[in-house]
């Protein structure tokens, strides 16, 4: 699976959710791209990912 442009090897199946959490996310400021469309926050517990998966994760910065 690819992750921002890096190459990640899954160990186990995981869903999303699970994913964005072992790896720190804090899903209340990132989105998240799988496979070229938005994936809805709600969707997240659902999707399980494989390894031909494509994720762009980014984060909402404030400022001014």
């Amino acid at each position: 699976m690819k992750v921002n442009g890096k190459l990640i090897v899954l160990e186990e199946k995981q869903s999303l959710s699970d994913f964005l959490q072992a790896n720190r996310y804090d899903i209340r400021i990132i989105a998240v791209e799988r496979n070229g469309e938005i994936v809805p926050k709600s969707t997240y517990k659902d999707i399980m990912l494989t390894d031909e998966d494509t994720l762009e994760i980014v984060n909402f910065v404030g400022g001014g």
